[in-house]
Order: structure tokens, then sequence, then C-alpha cells
């Protein structure tokens, strides 16, 4: 199978776009899918994507605890987070595309992203203590408090899915049509997004901004999230 006929087959084996925030969708998804054609092109398989994921995240991620903040280190975390995240998408599009798609896979996968939720936020969290100039201490709360929202809204999101799809008696549910607005509106709670503002790691102001700014998005939506979650599952 050649590099197109290969992109044409994992176009057919895309997961639905339902619930699916407006970067992830339409940028990382994408994407991944040009990655995943390459690795079963050079024969790569599923859980080898997602260790290849994992050695460009987490040496970013330590990049960000452990250097000063610069505009050319916010460049090289930020296309190393998003090369990353294109990455984590390629894995599940190839095990589609082989039809090996299984629990162990699926284990690996979660546990990668859980890790790499908690490890950013913790990154930040020790650059705000040591590089930062904030106005005050208790502003290092604010990487606490966005670790604890995005892990919430991962796991909620996560569970409730496979809730949602098996049911109480084994059969998969009814799922609604995805909406490209509604994709759009849940941009801010999009860990693309997140990436994308380290570019502006190296202007302090700019970045704590944007970065409180994602954070009060989450705060928001994570009761909002798990209202509409315990109403479906009711």
């Amino acid at each position: 199978m050649d590099f197109s006929s290969t992109l044409r087959q994992l176009s057919k084996a895309q997961k639905p776009a339902r619930g699916v925030p407006g970067y992830s969708r339409f940028v990382n998804r994408p994407a991944g899918r040009l990655l995943a054609a390459a690795a079963h092109r050079i024969g790569l398989s599923p859980n080898h994507v997602t260790a290849a994921s994992g050695l460009v995240t987490f040496p970013a991620i330590a990049a960000i605890a452990l250097y000063p903040p610069t505009p050319a280190l916010g460049r090289w975390v930020t296309l190393a987070l998003l090369v990353g995240f294109a990455l984590d998408s390629a894995d599940g599009q190839l095990a589609r595309l082989h039809g090996s798609a299984g629990p162990a896979g699926a284990l690996m996968d979660h546990v990668v992203d859980c890790a790499k939720l908690l490890s950013v936020h913790a990154a930040v969290l020790v650059s705000f203590y040591r590089f930062f100039e904030l106005p005050s201490p208790i502003l290092l709360l604010t990487p606490i408090a966005f670790q604890l929202a995005a892990v919430l809204l991962f796991f909620g999101g996560m569970l409730t899915e496979q809730l949602r799809r098996r049911g109480t008696d084994g059969h998969v549910g009814p799922t609604r049509p995805h909406s490209a607005v509604r994709g759009m509106a849940l941009l801010p709670v999009d860990y693309g997004l997140l990436c994308l503002i380290f570019l502006f790691l190296g202007n302090q102001r700019l970045f704590f901004a944007l970065y409180v700014a994602l954070l009060v998005a989450h705060l928001m939506l994570v009761p909002a999230f798990f209202a509409k979650w315990f109403r479906e599952l009711s």
C-alpha cells in the first residue's frame, strides 16, 4: 500500500468527531494521519508511535522546569509538544488501520496522556517558582488548580465516553452527530491550545495571562461538563 492509499484508508478509519475541540479536530488529527501513514510505511507499530510521542513530549516538559524562559525555549517547547500531540493522535489511527486496537494499547496511550497532563502543569509550577516574578506567592497555586481541572476533564470525559458507548447492558448506546461550532467553542480546553501558548514563554506577563485565561475556561467548564455527563448517564 503506497502513501496516498494509506492516507485514504486512514481517513475511513477515523473516530467520530463528536465533542472533539477545534485544534484537535482540524489540525491535530490531519497531522496525526500523515504521521500514521509515515509510520505504517516504515513498519512501526502503534506502541512504537506512542513511545515516540512520549520521547518527544517529556524532554520538552522537563526543559520548561529546568531552563529560564526565553523566546527560543518557548518556540522549541511548542514545536516538541505539538509534534508529540500529533504522534498521540497517530498511534490510535495506526491501530485502527492495522485492526489491532485493543485494551493494552489503549492503556499505554491513556497512561502517557495522563502523565503528560500531570507533568506539564508541574513543570509550569517549577518554572513559576524558579524564574517568574509573580506579584504574590499565592499565584503558585495556579498550575495546581489547572492540573486538577485538566485531569478531571480528561478522566471524566474518557470514563463517560466508555460508559455511554457500552451502557449498563453491554450494548453500544446512541451518539449524536458532531458539531463544528461546538468543537470551536471547546477550543479553550483543547490541549493543542495549551501547547501553543508556550510560544510566549519568553514574555512572562503575557504567558501568565494566557495561562490564567485557559485556567478560568477549565474551571468554568468542569462543573458544566460533569453536570452534562451525569444527566446523560442517569
